[in-house]
């Protein structure tokens, strides 16, 4: 690939990454093509070769760039929420807050939740996607942690995936009915599993209760 050295060359790059990722979110993968990325940056269509290797290398920048940017969102998140003890409810509302957004959300939300998870389900058959979606999902794994000790709860790494695949699954399901209420239906699972994937620290006598 050749390197924007340039600034110039370098707001060009970032600009076809932010056009393809914003295609991304409004059609998926099979709207991103060197053209439609070129016209949306309003650039010329052999940049997008110029500042890529491909197609593929160019998808990955902008699956990079949109998880970072909602990674950034949930980031600002989580710093405001305060550290205290919640209940089961408390806590799922702002477990659910974070992966998935905030109760009555519009359809922009829709559409962005819509594109993670092709996002994630791309990733199985693209290995250029693999190390970007590895990394992203380290980076939710250790805000998803913060929110639970946040709320006075244990957090076991090896249940961190257990509880997002509950909510993972429930969204999944939800997206593909004829009125589909995803946060309604990952609520419902999660409810039934918080207080085992993560337990009030009250539960732990033999672990001292964090002062942080």
């Amino acid at each position: 690939m050749i390197i924007a050295t340039t600034p110039k060359g370098e707001r060009r790059r970032q600009a076809l990454v932010a056009a393809a990722a914003d295609l991304l979110l409004e059609g998926g993968f099979e709207a991103v093509r060197h053209r439609s990325v070129a016209t949306r940056a309003d650039l010329p269509l052999a940049s997008t070769t110029y500042y890529f290797e491909s197609l593929e290398d160019l998808i990955a920048r902008a699956v990079e760039f949109a998880g970072n940017a909602e990674v950034d969102g949930m980031r600002r998140r989580v710093g405001e929420v305060s550290h205290r003890r919640r209940g089961a409810e408390a806590t799922v509302d702002l477990v659910l807050d974070l992966l998935i957004g905030p109760e009555g959300t519009d359809d922009g939300a829709r559409g962005r939740l819509i594109a993670r998870y092709e996002r994630s389900v791309a990733s199985a058959r693209h290995p250029e996607l693999r190390g970007v979606q590895l990394r992203l999902r380290q980076q939710l794994d250790e805000l998803l942690a913060d929110v639970l000790r946040r709320s006075d709860r244990v957090v076991r790494q090896e249940q961190l995936r257990r509880l997002v695949a509950v909510v993972d699954g429930a969204v999944v399901a939800a997206l593909g009915e004829m009125n589909p209420e995803p946060r309604r239906a990952a609520r419902g699972a999660l409810l039934e599993v918080i207080d085992i994937v993560a337990p009030p620290t009250s539960q732990q006598p033999d672990r001292p209760r964090s002062l942080d």
